[in-house]
């Protein structure tokens, strides 16, 4: 098929970084996608739900999705790209980290940052039921950072054809401090928002089943009053429930900047440098890279941004570029 290969330009009128990431969450209306969801175990009793769509073929090339920071595979992001790949003849699967499918998750630890232990658990199991089909994997934010630290830490058994990072907050600790200044304390204060009710959700959820250990997991977080930056968040929350000693140690662990030289698989992030996410300083440097990887750097696009065209009929780089250049790569 023929794709186009125009290089991105923000649509008309939506130059500005926090329209271009506003836009798709807020603006964009995606129609209904025909999916199959299925259940996946998980080794410590958890579950994931992964969304199929595409071609059934055993021999089709399959790509996984991953979605970012309170997204889900409704996200339209998601949505459009599973779109793309089936126009080419590619099946996809798009993952809900724990507790984003709709259904909290079974125990009390979350999905993070640094959850590369639960996509190895997806890529075994695709794997499994389609040994045939070359494998390949896409992350969003969040799930950018999950898929590179994967990739470093797997280096040339990583399952995969290839991958692509999109708008990958290399440095958590870093993203931390930047959603916090101007205008990006709006979206702090959405994420804290989003994040303390999926957890009252969890409270509620647990209580309900009657999982004493999980009830008791929290209760050892002890009062959390007002959660106002990810600092708060991740220093309360997120490190204890999942293994960290501290935010920063968590940060640390997690941050995909620190492996990404150890990527052995063919790989391609995509980044804007006015990302309202990521401070310039952020983003590695070109001896960080592996030689397998490159990186696509626009100087706008927002944070998982990158729409084109005009307001009146906007058009999705993303959506053009990760299936060319995924095709590439075949």
């Amino acid at each position: 098929m023929s794709l186009d290969r125009s290089p991105f330009r923000p649509a008309v009128g939506l130059g500005n970084p926090h329209l271009q990431t506003l836009w798709g969450p807020f603006i964009r209306r995606q129609p209904g996608l025909s999916r199959t969801r299925e259940r996946l175990w998980l080794d410590d009793g958890d579950f994931l739900d992964l969304d199929w769509h595409g071609p059934h073929s055993a021999q089709a090339p399959l790509v996984i999705v991953l979605h970012g920071l309170t997204g889900s595979s409704q996200s339209p992001y998601v949505i459009g790209l599973q779109r793309a790949l089936a126009a080419c003849g590619w099946a996809s699967v798009a993952v809900n980290w724990r507790g984003c499918s709709g259904e909290p998750n079974r125990l009390a630890r979350s999905y993070h940052s640094g959850i590369s232990e639960d996509l190895a658990q997806v890529v075994e199991h695709l794997r499994r039921v389609r040994p045939l089909a070359p494998l390949h994997a896409v992350g969003y934010s969040l799930g950018g950072n999950v898929l590179l630290k994967y990739l470093g830490e797997r280096g040339a058994d990583s399952a995969l054809h290839a991958a692509v990072a999109v708008s990958v907050p290399f440095r958590l600790d870093q993203c931390a401090d930047r959603i916090a200044l101007g205008f990006s304390r709006v979206y702090q204060a959405h994420f804290m928002r989003e994040l303390s009710a999926h957890l009252s959700a969890k409270h509620d959820y647990l209580r309900q089943q009657g999982h004493l250990e999980g009830l008791a997991a929290l209760e050892r977080l002890g009062p959390l009053g007002r959660l106002r930056t990810f600092w708060d968040f991740d220093g309360k929350v997120t490190a204890p429930l999942n293994g960290f000693d501290s935010a920063q140690d968590y940060y640390r662990r997690a941050s995909s900047r620190y492996y990404l030289g150890q990527i052995e698989t063919p790989t391609l992030i995509i980044q804007a440098r006015d990302d309202p996410f990521i401070f310039a300083h952020s983003l590695p440097t070109a001896e960080e890279l592996a030689p397998g990887t490159s990186f696509e750097l626009h100087a706008r696009g927002g944070h998982v941004g990158f729409v084109e065209g005009s307001v009146r009929r906007p058009r999705y780089y993303l959506e053009r570029r990760i299936p060319q250049w995924l095709l590439e790569q075949a």
